[in-house]
Parts: C-alpha cells; sequence; structure tokens
C-alpha cells in the first residue's frame, strides 16, 4: 500500500505559502491506518521501549497505538495548560515567535527507554523540545517515529545525534 497516497496535501493552509499534509484521509481508512503502524512498529522490532512519548496531537494517535502493541505506557506531551498535575516545560521557537510543550513532572524516570512519536517532522523544533523533555527527566531517547517527513527543510540536521525514522518522505514543498 502506497501510504503517501493516502495523504491529502492542501494548499495555502494554515497560511499561503505552506502545503498542510492532512493525514485524517489515512485515519479514516482502517486497512491505511492499520498498514501505518504495521510498518511504524516494524522499525522497532529489534529494539525495547519502557513508553511511547506522544506529541500533541496528532502524535498521540500513532503513539498510543504503537504504545497498545508493545504493551506498554504512552506518554503525552502537549501545549500548555493541558496536563492536569504538575509539569516540566520545554520551549521551541517557531519562525514567528516561540511555543512551548509540557509533560508530567512523574510521566518518565531515569533510565526508562523511549521512543517519541509524531506524525510529521518538519523543522525539528517540536520533537526537539520533547527529546529535551524526557531527557531532562532522566530517560533515554532511543528513536523518534513519524508518519511523515519534509526532508526539504533538513531537520535531520538539527537532530543528527537521534535515529529518526519517517514513513513518507516529502522532498520539495509542493
Amino acid at each position: 500500500m502506497n501510504l503517501a497516497e493516502k495523504i491529502r496535501s492542501i494548499p495555502d493552509f494554515p497560511k499561503k505559502g505552506i502545503v498542510f499534509k492532512d493525514i485524517t484521509t489515512l485515519l479514516a481508512d482502517g486497512a491505511a491506518l492499520r498498514e501505518a503502524v504495521r510498518q511504524m512498529t516494524q522499525l522497532f522490532e529489534q529494539d525495547s521501549f519502557d513508553a511511547v512519548v506522544g506529541i500533541e496531537s496528532r502524535g498521540f494517535i500513532f503513539a498510543g497505538i504503537m504504545a497498545h502493541h508493545w504493551g506498554i505506557g504512552m506518554v503525552p506531551v502537549r501545549k500548555p495548560g493541558k496536563l492536569p498535575y504538575r509539569t516540566i516545560r520545554e520551549t521551541y521557537a517557531l519562525e514567528y515567535g516561540e511555543d512551548a510543550l509540557e509533560m508530567h513532572i512523574d510521566a518518565l524516570h531515569p533510565g526508562q527507554r523511549v521512543l517519541i512519536v509524531d506524525d510529521l517532522l518538519a523543522t525539528g523544533g517540536t520533537v526537539e523540545a520533547a527529546i529535551r523533555l524526557a531527557e531532562g527527566a532522566g530517560a533515554e531517547v532511543v528513536a523518534c517515529c513519524f508518519l511523515i517527513e519534509l526532508d526539504f527543510l533538513n531537520a535531520r540536521n538539527r537532530l543528527q545525534n537521534y535515529r529518526i525514522e519517517s514513513l513518507v518522505h516529502v522532498e520539495t514543498e509542493s
């Protein structure tokens, strides 16, 4: 199955010049969703993890299914103010400012091996903040996994010290 064909491209969303990769079409197709998760988990069949860290919000979908597959916990990393307990926070740069991610202070523990999951790797700022959260809690980030990677943004250069796995590679902006 060609997963790239299951992802809809929406030009000029959320602003002019951006081609948004809409995964709701893949999510709505049970066979495509099953295949995406099968491929994502298969990438790590030789690895072991104690938890899967999912980045808000679409990353939760894949992280939750993968954690269930392996019988381990899923740790949500969210935008500020969305988690009910005490949190730790990491900020990251956007092209137009700054944003932040938070995680519960007791979500991860020293020595845990984690996989960080999101739907899309663009510039790498969001996942870099999630990595800092996990490592700040003493966890070991074994790898990061994405459904889609926007190769033309070169996030791998920023994340060169980490194993990065992606299923669908987008070479150009269009």
